[in-house]
């Protein structure tokens, strides 16, 4: 079969390469991979400007849905037809502090799916059983392939920042992470602001067919207006960044009110200049985000079931998997919303 590979360290080394059909051994599973989408870490690998542990050679891709073809001695939670999505986090050693405290995405030891061990750009991959999950009847295997990045705007969401229903939410970026985020934040009854700019026309607009409160070109609208208009003055309750661009961070903490909350959730790819005064001096609760939890995985799925969020018009391209290099090139320009690849048997 073949797999996209970064076969080796530094900018680029990335190629489509013929590779051998792996076996599960004890408590891994066998997956057949149906759809699996491209996320802007596998431009980071393919860059070599990613603080995660990567280690080529290695086949890329961390974000996919498929249905179990074989499993491995002592799997007893799956059998094959299982329909089933796993998260991106492969290894962690269950004995650090942030492991004991339900924190295994920061685990000490962490290795990842698609960094360290082979991914999904593949027809056929290997997960451990403790780090899949069955999916539900009614989320079907393409919405289900964009579960992993719904599951980290979750952990975001819920685990590093505090919304509630009423609150003006603003998210920045119009990408499939913002659109996800803007999504969460309304089903929990927020005033959602979602913005972007002239190159994101066409994600705006499926921001307004997702029924995004207010929808905002600020290339050509008037933000502060809408912010003072909408909080009388204050600013917005909530920051959730998924531009990952200074300019959309250094508005963000703007526009924020006092003791508000900013999640940045969007990465950067590089240092950026922001006044970090402005954290002091409006006493902000400022926080990262990183990957996910079991918790934001069963949350993500929820919201699918329930209708709260809708993945589909995300999903704006599907590939076969000889065409990386034209979906990555897509990716880069921001052109489509969600890239997926849809890997087929030889």
């Amino acid at each position: 079969m073949k797999g996209v590979m970064k076969y080796q360290d530094g900018p680029g080394h990335v190629e489509l390469r013929e590779i051998p059909e792996p076996t599960p051994g004890p408590g891994q599973i066998k997956i057949r991979v149906e759809y699996a989408g491209i996320c802007g870490s596998d431009l980071h690998i393919y860059d070599s400007n990613i603080a995660i542990t990567t280690r080529p050679p290695v086949v890329i891709g961390h974000e996919f849905s498929g249905v179990v073809a074989e499993v491995g001695e002592g799997v007893t939670d799956f059998k094959p037809g299982d329909r089933i999505v796993a998260e991106a986090v492969y290894h962690y050693c269950g004995k650090c502090k942030y492991c004991r405290d339900g924190f295994y995405n920061l685990c000490v030891d962490k290795l990842s799916f698609g960094y360290v061990y082979n991914g999904a750009f593949e027809r056929y991959t290997i997960v451990e059983q403790k780090n899949a999950h069955h999916l539900p009847d009614e989320i079907d295997l393409l919405s289900a392939a964009m579960l992993e990045p719904l599951a980290c705007v979750c952990h975001g969401v819920y685990d590093q920042c505090h919304l509630e229903a009423g609150n003006v939410v603003l998210v920045s970026g119009p990408g499939a992470i913002g659109l996800m985020a803007a999504q969460v934040a309304k089903a929990e009854g927020c005033e959602v602001i979602l913005t972007g700019t002239d190159v994101d026309e066409e994600r705006l607009d499926v921001a307004r067919k997702l029924g995004i409160h207010h929808v905002v070109n600020i290339q050509k609208d008037d933000l502060k207006k809408l912010v003072s208009d909408l909080t009388d003055g204050y600013g917005v309750d909530v920051v959730l960044e998924c531009s990952g661009s200074e300019a959309g961070v250094r508005s963000g903490m703007e526009l924020v009110r006092k003791r508000g909350w900013f999640c940045q959730i969007g990465l950067t790819g590089k240092p950026i200049t922001f006044d970090i005064e402005t954290i002091c001096y409006k006493e902000l609760h400022f926080s990262g985000s990183m990957a996910s939890r079991y918790f934001n995985w069963e949350k993500g799925m929820a919201l699918l079931r329930l209708g709260l969020v809708d993945l589909k018009p995300l999903a704006t391209n599907i590939f076969p998997l000889e065409d990386w290099e034209k979906a990555f090139q897509m990716f880069r320009e921001k052109k489509g919303l969600k890239l997926i690849f849809q890997p087929k048997d030889e």
